[in-house]
């Protein structure tokens, strides 16, 4: 059996705080496969935050390397989305991805606060994805809604991480380090 994380890489500790609005569109959540309603969505998700947080341990600055993050991730519908999109980005209507990062607002504990295991984690944000924006968008690509939602929720952690897209340029390198997360 293949470890999910290389031996070189020690993955982070995560605290994941997952949540998936109740009245989503089962079909859709089956499409979604593991990464849906199942009972181990939440350890599926869990296991691709961490490997992607080790992936990007060395590319991060000093101020966001850390044993063990927080964040959260949340699946909901387009009217959720469009009250966030409207109410934090003053845009009407739904959205795909919307990420909302801990660390602009407060700075980061120095390296120097980390004290091992049961220090406390380094808080990142928020992500929150629309199902339903996904699957449209999954169709649209001609892919599937669970690669999809996989590639917003990288979007989404780059977004957290400090990464952002003011050009195209930026854009380009920005999608093309979501696209080596996925592989």
């Amino acid at each position: 059996m293949t470890p999910a994380f290389p031996l070189t890489t020690k993955a982070p500790e995560l605290d994941l705080a997952f949540a998936l609005e109740a009245d989503l569109d089962t079909a859709l959540l089956r499409q979604a496969g593991d990464l849906g309603a199942s009972q181990a969505a939440e350890a599926r998700w869990q296991e691709h935050l961490q490997r992607w947080l080790a992936q990007l341990a060395a590319e991060l600055p000093a101020s966001l390397r850390a044993p063990a993050y927080s964040l959260g991730l949340e699946i909901c519908g387009d009217a959720a989305i469009a009250e966030l999109n409207q109410a934090w980005r003053h845009k009407p209507g739904a959205t795909d991805v919307l990420a909302f990062a801990a660390q602009e607002d407060a700075p980061p504990l120095p390296a120097s606060a980390w004290q091992g295991e049961g220090a406390e984690a380094l808080e990142l944000g928020d992500i929150v994805i629309s199902l339903e924006t996904a699957a449209r968008q999954a169709g649209e690509q001609g892919h599937g809604l669970e690669r999809e939602l996989l590639f917003l929720a990288s979007h989404g952690l780059l977004h957290l991480l400090g990464w952002d897209h003011p050009d195209a340029t930026s854009l380009a390198q920005m999608l093309a380090r979501q696209e080596r997360l996925l592989a």
